[in-house]
């Protein structure tokens, strides 16, 4: 009778130790994120310091950078802000146009309606709710996961 239970103890005590185990490596899952995170931090400030409408053009690469290497429950977060500031960059190649100097009030001469039109549409995306809201939860993960804020 007690074989049994002594079997079922080592079965518990092993998924025990397991889940400890796959706990302890919950850290290793966001190591290179949080070194990311960090090395970062400088050029996300650099790049918003001036607080210009190319801030988010500027923070590209390092918003790459971080995607890349970021855990899968801030991944769709990553995805969504990379693709529509990367959208937007499209837009604007397409039309040969330089954010730096784009003005959508009076835009560039040449400038077709299309062209502008989807400009306008890239950039009304980097305007809505959820953009806002992804880029709040990767700055709540840097926070909070990390240790290390995402200045932007």
């Amino acid at each position: 009778m007690r074989r049994p239970v002594v079997e079922i103890l080592l079965v518990a005590l092993g998924t025990v130790l397991l889940g400890g185990l796959s706990a302890c490596g919950e850290g290793d899952r966001f190591e290179g994120y949080c070194a990311e995170v960090e090395e970062q931090q400088e050029p996300l400030s650099e790049a918003f310091a001036g607080g210009g409408p190319t801030a988010l053009i500027e923070a590209l690469p390092s918003f790459r950078a971080l995607q890349e290497k970021s855990p899968d429950d801030i991944s769709d977060e990553w995805g969504l802000l990379v693709g529509r500031i990367e959208t937007l960059v499209e837009a604007l190649d397409a039309a040969g146009v330089d954010a730096a100097s784009y003005d959508r009030d009076d835009p560039p001469e040449g400038l077709s309606t299309d062209e502008k039109t989807v400009i306008d549409a890239a950039a009304g995306e980097l305007a809505t709710p959820a953009t806002a809201a992804a880029l709040e939860g990767v700055q709540q993960q840097a926070r909070d996961v990390c240790k290390a804020p995402l200045s932007f």
